[in-house]
């Protein structure tokens, strides 16, 4: 056992670690949710990822994403995550795309085989298209809603997408997947917490987005820690 897993092992035991070290996850999206979520899986033990996104750091992004600093702005999240996942667990088999994936690119990558995927794309498009290739490919998905607009992190839950209530993006998703023949079978984490909407601005210029969403520092990570606690748990046979 690597030493620093040691602790991971006390709770999980031996059959638990054998698991995620065995184990392959596909994370899409790597801003103020999936950088956590990648970190979380990667810190468990995890033992082959593949992480994902064409976005760089931008100086609004430092309030809530971990790869913001000053010192990284400019440079690509799939960059930085990749060194800094390594930088945890060398013998971490990792691949990285710094792109943004769709269509034909994305069934390509979910064709590697993965036992687990977690969502965190904030484009409504490419968000259906990974969750509803993922559902037909019957790899499991754990998709996060929106964490923008809200502040009380005891309001996070994790539910099937068909169960989740009072979160626009969670609508939206379920009407698109519906309209696909899916109706359950995707984890969702998300809050019904009400957004004031006030706090959401108009976004001209901004690429792939109509509109921005007021975000408190902690929120995004809770919702990436709850992803990646669904997955770990999941992975290592732990009941949820």
């Amino acid at each position: 056992m690597n030493n620093w897993l040691s602790r991971t092992e006390m709770l999980l035991g031996r059959e638990g670690m054998e698991r995620l070290e065995s184990s392959n996850v596909l994370v899409v999206g790597l801003g103020g949710v999936g950088a956590y979520a990648a970190e979380m899986v990667c810190r468990a033990g995890v033992g082959k990822m593949t992480i994902v996104d064409g976005d760089t750091v931008h100086q609004s992004n430092r309030n809530r994403q971990l790869p913001a600093l000053e010192s990284t702005e400019g440079s690509p999240k799939a960059l930085i995550m990749s060194v800094r996942l390594k930088d945890i667990n060398p013998a971490l088999n990792l691949t990285s795309f710094n792109e943004y994936i769709k269509d034909e690119r994305m069934k390509e990558i979910l064709d590697s085989g993965f036992d687990y995927v977690i969502d965190a794309i904030d484009t409504l498009s490419p968000k259906v298209f990974l969750v509803y290739h993922a559902v037909m490919k019957k790899i499991p998905v754990v998709s996060s809603m929106g964490a923008g607009g809200k502040f009380n992190p005891e309001k996070i839950s994790v539910r099937d997408i068909s169960e989740t209530t009072d979160c626009p993006l969670a609508r939206i998703l379920r009407k698109r997947l519906h309209r696909l023949g899916i109706r359950n079978g995707v984890t969702a984490v998300y809050s019904p917490e009400v957004i004031d909407k006030s706090k959401v601005h108009p976004a001209p210029g901004e690429r792939n987005k109509a509109s921005i969403v007021g975000t408190i520092s902690y929120m995004p990570a809770a919702f990436g820690i709850a992803c990646a606690s669904v997955v770990i748990r999941d992975l290592a046979g732990i009941q949820r």
